[in-house]
């Protein structure tokens, strides 16, 4: 798919003309504005599920102020008339310092959930960083990207099989990277959720990536010939069966042959005992280098410690985060982590950072401390909440737009230019 030329100026005068006219933007401009839209198009189990954080969600308070204790100190009369904000990652020019960070279940959020964002990353040559959770397999996501950039979001099971599937199938997806997700070996303390009593995976949503792996399959079916152990069942309540109707729509294949089938049932219990890996450790790292000719990213790395030894492991990238606030409740904040990680590395690996960003002005922030590109999360999740895939674009002109005025305005007229001296710690 061909990349789109971007300009700041022209997208900024196109929302002004269109205003003129009586249209105002369908995706609002500014964060605050975007989450009260975002929230009155979800339901209240997705709202709680896509914006809730752990505990008493510290961290995604932390993530904020951490950004606040920056300010951009600009230059003034620097020519900044032709800006670029063209980056390179892994051998790849990419025309914008962005990537979509994963985002699970987003058919609770709109019915093209992985497609929609898809195909507006590719609009703009974004990655798209593919959730193992995803609603889509990604193979239908990659075709709907064309030759633009993907990577694959990678959760260790405890199927060592299944994972060099997963791998594989990412290679041949034409992703660029495997970003191992290190802080999700169980599953945190989600208050929001644990009020509903409601986790998305038990109604067999977001587990797409493993009902169409056949290596997850073959496990299915020998589950099916085991003896089960004593397991938690529901009550048969109307609600429990609407959900087993959810999960039967959710497998592949018809619906009500599914409703009658033990393998949709079979397959989310499977999931729920395999997706993730508490034993995880370095030596397993070694294992995925073995098994894919990938650049690997170690994606929640906050201690410059597990930097420095990612670094002497050969891992080829490190992406700063703390899962958007929503594993470690009272964790340090992403942005305040990244000046530590990025000495700890010494610019022999990139250092990429998610967890908080709202704005082109948070995106400045981070490269000036030291980051290649940044991740967004919630906005894009928000916008495909407010307007599907053309929302998700929306979503995207706004950063992009906002962080090249940004730039600009601060007298760098390219992301080489971004450095720490750009800001003043308050």
């Amino acid at each position: 798919m061909a990349q789109s030329l971007f300009s700041a100026l022209n997208w900024q005068r196109t929302i002004y003309v269109n205003g003129f006219a009586g249209q105002s933007p369908m995706i609002p401009a500014h964060w605050n504005e975007l989450y009260r839209a975002g929230k009155e198009a979800m339901s209240e189990k997705a709202f709680a599920y896509i914006a809730g954080g752990a505990g008493l969600e510290k961290t995604m308070e932390a993530n904020r102020r951490g950004f606040d204790r920056w300010q951009i100190v600009p230059h003034m009369l620097r020519n900044v008339e032709q800006r670029d904000t063209s980056i390179t990652v892994f051998g790849r020019k990419l025309p914008s310092p962005f990537l979509l960070s994963p985002i699970g279940v987003l058919e609770m959020v709109h019915s093209q959930a992985d497609l929609a964002v898809a195909r507006a990353a590719a609009a703009f040559n974004i990655p798209f960083i593919f959730s193992n959770q995803a609603s889509v397999p990604m193979e239908q996501a990659a075709a709907a990207m064309g030759s633009s950039p993907r990577w694959f979001q990678l959760y260790w099971s405890k199927s060592d099989e299944l994972v060099t599937s997963l791998v594989q199938r990412a290679e041949k997806s034409g992703c660029d990277a495997i970003a191992v997700t290190l802080d999700t070996t169980m599953l945190g303390w989600r208050p929001r959720d644990l009020n509903l009593g409601y986790l998305p995976f038990m109604e067999g949503k977001g587990i797409a990536q493993y009902t169409s792996d056949p290596v997850f399959m073959r496990l299915v079916q020998e589950q099916l010939h085991q003896p089960q152990a004593l397991e938690t069942k529901p009550k048969p309540t109307l609600q429990a069966i609407a959900g087993l109707w959810k999960m039967a729509s959710a497998f592949p294949g018809n619906p009500l042959a599914n409703l009658f089938s033990p393998l949709p049932r079979a397959a989310v219990r499977l999931f729920v005992n395999i997706y993730s890996r508490p034993s995880l450790t370095w030596d397993n790292l070694r294992f995925l280098r073995e098994h894919t000719r990938l650049p690997i990213v170690l994606k929640g790395i906050l201690h410059p410690d597990d930097a420095r030894r990612a670094v002497d492991e050969g891992i080829n990238g490190i992406m700063v985060s703390n899962h958007g606030g929503r594993q470690v409740d009272g964790a340090v904040g992403a942005i305040d982590a990244l000046p530590d990680v990025v000495q700890a590395v010494g610019g022999q690996i990139p250092v990429f950072m998610d967890s908080g960003i709202r704005s082109g002005a948070d995106a400045f922030k981070a490269i000036a401390l030291g980051a290649t590109a940044v991740g967004i999360g919630r906005p894009y999740a928000f916008g495909l909440a407010v307007g599907g895939e053309a929302g998700v674009r929306e979503v995207l002109q706004h950063f992009l737009a906002d962080f090249e005025l940004n730039m600009g305005l601060a007298g760098c007229k390219n992301v080489e230019e971004i450095r720490q001296s750009t800001l003043r710690k308050v």
